[in-house]
This record gives structure tokens, C-alpha cells and sequence, in this order.
């Protein structure tokens, strides 16, 4: 392996002049791709095999004009004065003129009054799913009631709900990237083109994920994860391999061998670390949810595509910038070497007192973090509702009025199909279902049962008495399933956004499991492979779940329990996403196995080439401890920009991701893995004969390397390799 990419990137830095055009061609074609053939996101998805998604199947087959996109217009009168039929007559009449709306609903003909008069729901029905509701009929939309004098209209639905935009906060994110750049470098050439470097893979990434965007259905949060992982790998990738080609050029190599060394020994710890991640990613297709898949996928491809710039890209523009990626005191051959390597470094200081105090300093971690951990206990998943969108936006008006006007239970309505072979067959099991649910704890009144055309299919409306993301309208769906199951004759499925809530949590949860053995499994594999130890990838894992507890703690603690939410600017407290858990798992090991590959491969990599273990777990920190520092830093801010969107799962994703990376490159990596290195000491490096004589020998740590060169190892094209 270090042999294999030591050519390559002496092979990319000699050709530099036609890698960098291969590249940019590369980038123009799939530039053009994405132009010419991109697709908008969708905000809709299925969780096949599930009761809710066999309800909404059946809805668009029995009932095609129940399966466009619903809106929702609350009208409310003055304070102590009443609706009358008259008022609210022009509202209805501008909503059923919107273009694609095939009905409105007279709130006066569908009873749909508060017991005091003073409200009113409209239901609007559209012709076409809410992703396919233009911008002109939404706001053709919400227009509707604009001259209503002395109501107050407010517009909410499904068909409010948009995709969620990448806006100007991520720059933040990328502004603090260079300023650590250009700290950690202390050379603006060695910042900019390690900053351009990561951006020419995630725009390569992103212009590929939406030339494929017609073919495969993209949601709308894959593009934005694909984006935060690329930005943020990408960076911290060709951060490590610039930080090792300086340290060569530093001890006087030219800029072609530095290159290549960098390549073999920084390159190989990074396609390691990036098969980590994309294993991690991939493997969310387990969960057998087509949109994380395609989520999973896309972060993957686009991770994937960090490693391949890193490898070809960086070594070229390293040839551009030649000794201008060192700092201007250090440019001439007669300048004093770099206290990196000299023992004198915060990093050698730092494994030092790790060293002398790792008992203290692991029971402190370990208390620490499992003290963190204890708020996932109380952890509540569901799917997200208008009742957690920013404050003042249309859906979360709409959302409070309708809770102020007839409780939140008309926020979160549910949906039962029943089916049976013939009309009178669903007619009976409609009445019997009807009676059963309305007989229901938590259920506050079930509408008069509305038949397809054939009557082979009857849809019943339910009003829970309590809003969606309640933990009381949870037992409401369970009782309901549970009660509507002995009726026999017709099969009765429920839905509805508790219920598609419900449905995904357990879904994930069922798949969990397996995604964790698959994962950290193959992760484990891959690890026991790059270090040639059994102990060292189990120590990994281990720190990994003291990472993911205390994250998923201090994220249960702001975003469901609200404790200090005002920081990260969420206006409501609700239950995580359902899909977070698992999402959160497989990036943050992934994130996690990136940090511990870098930092312990020069423990490995010092320890082969014949330093004292204890001692060689100092030099491993001492060397790298500043590059995964600013690796951190980089990481989550990249993470933290997306704290600042409105959309409060992206919010809560980037929160997670960016207080992780915190944990466990700080806690976990820095502290609790030189405390355990340095515990085991030679032990760490332990390897059954037997397995030792099955793995192959991956040579990351460059000793075929330095067997090789100079000498015996020919400058030879990279297809002779």
C-alpha cells in the first residue's frame, strides 16, 4: 500500500500540469451534468413494509384524490366575536381558485368551528404531491384571505413545508476552517490550497450526486449531509497529508520525494480512515429506509471522492505551491528545523502528562462521559411536526392558532383505510371500525366514514386529543392499532405523522442492531488489518460508545428536554428525529475511526520502526496531536454552520455531529487512547501468530517504504507499480 500511493504521488506531482486538468475537465463534465440533467430534491419518502406506508399505498390506489398534497387555512375572528358563514365564504372561494386545488372545504358544511365560533379550519385538497406544488401556487396559496378585514388567515399543511436550503450560514463553517488553516500552517499558500483542495472534491461530489438526481430519487437532506461530510473530510484528509509533506520538506527531501513519502506514509492512514467512513455510510442501507440509503450513499460516494482529490489533486498543487506551503522562516535550506519533532512541542508536552497520569486521566474520562451519557434514558424519536419550526414562520402561526382554536390534536390527525372485498363488507367494517376507535383512550372524535367510488374502500379521519409528538398520542396509535385488529372481513391500516413516525422509529430500531454488527464489525476487521492488533480496534470501538453516549446525552438534554436550546437558537423542544440515531452512529464512527487511524498510525508506524512502545505512544501524540487538533476544530465547525438553518432536524443533526467530533477527538482520542496505549504498552501491538499469518500485511507504516528508497526503488510509471 505506502509503496503503491509513494508512486502515485510522486507520479502526481511530476505530471502536476495534467492531473490538474484531468481534474477540472472531470469537474466541468459533471458541472454540465448537473446542469443539464439535475432533479429537485423530494421532501416525501416510503418506509416500505410498514402498516403506515400499506395506508398510504392504499390511499393513492383506492383513493387517488385523497393522494395529492393537503394545505390547511385557519381564519380566526376578533377576540369575544364569532365566524359567520358570510366571512368566511370569500376565503373558501380564493383558496378554491388556487391553481391545482381540486376542492376547499366550507369549515360551515364540514362543522369544522370551534365550540365558541371564533375559528374555523379550511382544508384545501391539491391534485399533485407537495413536492410537485410550485412556488406561484404556494404563494397563490397563502394569498388566499389576504382581504379577509378584521380575520386573522393563517396558512399551514404539508404543501408549506419546503426543502431545506444550503444557505449562508455554512460559510461560517468554512471561515473558521481557514482561519485554522492559516494558524495551524502559519502559511496562507498551504491554507488556500488545502482549503481549494476540499472544495474542487465536494463540488465534484455534490455535481455528481445531482447529475444522478433524475435517476435516483434524491431527499432533501442528502445533498445538505453530503455537503457537510465532504467539506469536512475533505479538509481534514488533506490536512493530515500537507502536514506530513511539510514535516519531509522540513528535514530537506525535495518537493517530488516529499510528496511521495507523504503519500505512502499520510496517504495510506487517510484511505483507511475514508474506507472507515464510507463502510459506516453505506452500510445504512441495512435499515432497509430508501431515503437513508440514498442519504447513506451519497455522503459515501462524496467521502469517497475526498480520498481520490487528496491522493491525485493535493500532490499536484503541492508541486504548484512547492516551499511556499512553509511558513517564509522556514523557505531556505539553512533554516532551524520545525519543534515538531524535537520533543518540545505541546503535542510531546501533552502525551507526556497523559503518560504520567493515564489512571486519573481514564477514570475521569470514563465517569465524565458516562455521566454525560445518562439523559439518553429518557430519549423520545419521532417524526418532526410544525409545532418545532422557527418562530413566526407560516406552518408554525398556523400550527399555534390551530392549537390555541381546537386543541393540538387537529395538528397531528390520523388517517385509518379500511379495505375489504366489496361494498357492503367495507361498509360494515367502516361502522364497527368507526365505533371501536371512537371508543378509543385519547381519542377526541372520528369524522363520518368518506367511500371510493366503488365503496370498496372507506377512509375514517381521527382526532387525537393530544399533538403529534406527544408521548400520550403514541399509546393513542398503539390502542387504536391493538382495538381495530379483531374486525374481521376487511383489512385496516393507520397513518398519519405519529403513526409514520412510530413506524420508522421501530423500523431502525429493529435494524439497528444489525448495522452495528456489519459496521463495527467490518470497521474492526479493517483496523485489526492497519495495525496488525486485536486490542487496539476494540480499544477504538469501546471509546467509540462512551463518544455516542455522551453525545446523544447532551443532545436528548438541549433538543428534547430544551436545557440551554436558546444557544443553539431552537424555539421549541421535541422528541429527536426518528432516523437520527442511526444516522448520528454511522457518521460519528466512521469520524471517530478517521481521528484514531491518524493519531495511532504514527504510534504504529514509530513503534515498527523500533522506538520503546510507552515511548512511541508520546512521539505518536507529540507528532499529530496539533494535526487532529485543528482537524477537530475544522470538523466542527464545518458541523456547527448547520446549527444556524431554521430546519430543525438539520439543526439537530449538525448540532450532534459538531459536539461529537468535540468528545471524541478531545476526550476519546487525546486523552483516553494514549492513557490505554500507554497502560497495555507493548501488549497494545499484540497479534495471534495464527491471525498474524492470515492478514496481510498492508505496510502503512511505510517500512517496505524505507526499504525500498532510494535506491532500490525505481521512478517507474504508476501502471508499473
Amino acid at each position: 500500500m505506502a509503496v503503491l500511493l509513494y508512486r502515485l504521488g510522486r507520479l502526481s506531482f511530476r505530471r502536476r500540469g495534467r492531473v490538474l486538468a484531468l481534474w477540472l475537465l472531470l469537474l466541468a463534465l459533471l458541472g454540465g451534468g448537473a446542469i443539464a440533467f439535475s432533479a429537485p430534491a423530494t421532501t416525501e419518502f416510503s418506509i416500505p413494509g410498514t402498516e403506515s406506508q400499506q395506508a398510504l399505498d392504499s390511499l393513492a390506489r383506492e383513493f387517488p384524490q385523497a393522494g395529492g398534497a393537503t394545505g390547511t387555512i385557519i381564519v380566526a375572528a376578533p377576540e369575544g366575536e364569532k365566524l359567520t358563514p358570510a366571512a368566511v365564504a370569500p376565503v373558501v372561494a380564493e383558496a378554491a381558485e388556487v391553481p391545482g386545488v381540486l376542492a376547499a372545504i366550507d369549515p360551515f358544511q364540514a362543522r369544522a368551528l370551534s365550540p365558541d365560533g371564533r375559528y374555523a379550519l379550511l382544508q384545501v385538497q391539491f391534485d399533485s404531491v407537495a413536492d410537485s406544488v410550485t412556488d406561484a401556487q404556494r404563494e397563490s396559496f397563502t394569498e388566499a384571505g389576504a382581504s379577509a378585514e378584521g380575520l386573522r388567515v393563517e396558512h399551514g399543511g404539508e404543501i408549506m413545508r419546503g426543502a431545506p436550503e444550503i444557505g449562508s450560514t455554512e460559510i461560517i463553517g468554512v471561515g473558521v476552517a481557514a482561519l485554522v488553516l492559516v494558524l495551524t500552517f502559519g502559511s496562507l499558500v498551504a491554507a488556500g490550497m488545502t482549503l481549494l483542495n476540499a472544495l474542487v472534491g465536494v463540488a465534484a461530489g455534490m455535481a455528481g450526486l445531482f447529475s444522478l438526481s433524475s435517476i435516483v430519487e434524491l431527499t432533501s437532506t442528502a445533498p445538505i449531509l453530503a455537503l457537510m461530510l465532504g467539506l469536512a473530510v475533505g479538509i481534514d484528509y488533506a490536512l493530515f497529508i500537507t502536514s506530513r509533506y511539510r514535516q519531509y520538506l522540513a528535514d530537506g527531501m525535495d518537493g517530488e520525494e516529499a510528496a511521495g513519502r507523504a503519500a505512502g506514509t499520510a496517504g495510506s492512514a487517510v484511505v483507511f480512515a475514508g474506507a472507515t467512513v464510507v463502510i459506516a455510510l453505506a452500510g445504512l442501507a441495512v435499515a432497509g429506509v430508501p431515503f437513508l440509503t440514498v442519504m447513506g450513499l451519497a455522503a459515501a460516494a462524496t467521502v469517497a471522492l475526498a480520498v481520490l482529490v487528496s491522493l491525485t489533486l493535493l500532490p499536484a498543487v503541492l508541486g504548484f505551491a512547492g516551499v511556499r506551503v512553509l511558513p517564509r522562516a522556514r523557505r531556505t535550506q539553512d533554516s532551524a528545523p520545525s519543534s515538531t519533532g524535537t520533543g518540545t512541542a505541546f503535542g510531546f508536552r501533552w502525551g507526556r502528562i497523559v503518560a504520567r497520569l493515564h489512571v486519573p486521566v481514564l477514570l475521569v474520562g470514563v465517569v465524565g462521559l458516562g455521566a454525560l451519557a445518562l439523559p439518553v434514558q429518557d430519549m423520545r424519536l419521532a417524526l418532526p411536526d410544525a409545532s418545532t419550526e422557527a418562530a413566526g414562520s407560516p406552518n408554525r402561526e398556523a400550527y399555534d392558532l390551530t392549537t390555541e382554536g381546537f386543541g393540538e390534536g387537529f395538528n397531528g390527525r390520523l388517517v385509518a383505510v379500511v379495505s375489504a372485498a366489496d361494498a357492503q363488507a367495507t361498509a360494515q367494517a367502516a361502522k364497527e371500525a368507526t365505533a371501536l376507535i371512537s371508543d378509543t383512550d385519547g381519542v377526541l372524535a372520528v369524522a363520518a366514514p368518506q367511500l371510493n367510488e366503488r365503496g370498496t374502500t372507506a377512509l375514517l379521519a381521527v382526532i387525537p386529543k393530544t399533538g403529534p409528538t406527544a408521548a400520550a398520542t403514541e399509546d393513542t396509535v398503539h390502542a387504536i392499532r391493538d382495538r381495530v385488529a379483531g374486525v374481521q372481513g376487511a383489512d385496516i391500516a393507520l397513518t398519519g405523522v405519529t403513526a409514520v413516525g412510530i413506524d420508522v422509529s421501530e423500523k431502525l430500531a429493529a435494524a439497528l442492531p444489525v448495522y452495528l454488527l456489519l459496521v463495527v464489525g467490518l470497521s474492526v476487521l479493517l483496523l485489526m488489518l492497519v495495525f496488525r492488533s486485536v486490542l487496539v480496534p476494540l480499544k477504538a470501538a469501546l471509546g467509540f460508545l462512551l463518544t455516542i453516549g455522551a453525545t446523544f446525552g447532551i443532545t436528548v438534554a438541549i433538543f428534547q428536554e430544551g436545557h440551554l436550546s436558546q444557544l443553539v437558537g431552537l424555539d421549541t423542544p421535541g422528541p429527536l428525529v426518528s432516523f437520527l440515531p442511526i444516522l448520528l452512529i454511522g457518521i460519528l464512527f466512521g469520524l471517530a475511526m478517521d481521528y484514531e487511524v491518524f493519531l495511532v498510525s504514527r504510534m504504529r508506524e514509530d513503534f515498527v520502526h523500533g522506538t520503546e512502545a510507552r515511548q512511541a505512544v508520546i512521539s505518536g501524540v507529540g507528532h499529530n496531536a496539533r494535526v487532529v487538533t485543528a482537524a477537530a476544530i475544522i470538523m466542527t465547525a464545518v458541523f456547527g454552520g448547520f446549527v444556524f438553518m431554521h430546519d430543525p432536524v438539520i439543526k439537530s443533526i449538525g448540532f450532534a455531529l459538531a459536539i461529537g467530533v468535540l468528545i471524541d477527538a478531545f476526550v476519546v482520542r487525546m486523552a483516553l487512547v494514549p492513557a490505554v496505549m500507554h497502560l497495555l504498552g507493548r501488549a497494545a501491538w499484540w497479534l495471534p501468530r495464527t491471525v498474524d499469518r492470515v492478514l496481510p500485511d498492508l505496510d502503512i507504516e511505510g517500512e517496505r517504504l524505507n526499504q525500498a528508497i532510494p535506491e532500490q526503488l525505481p521512478e517507474t510509471e504508476l501502471v508499473k507499480s
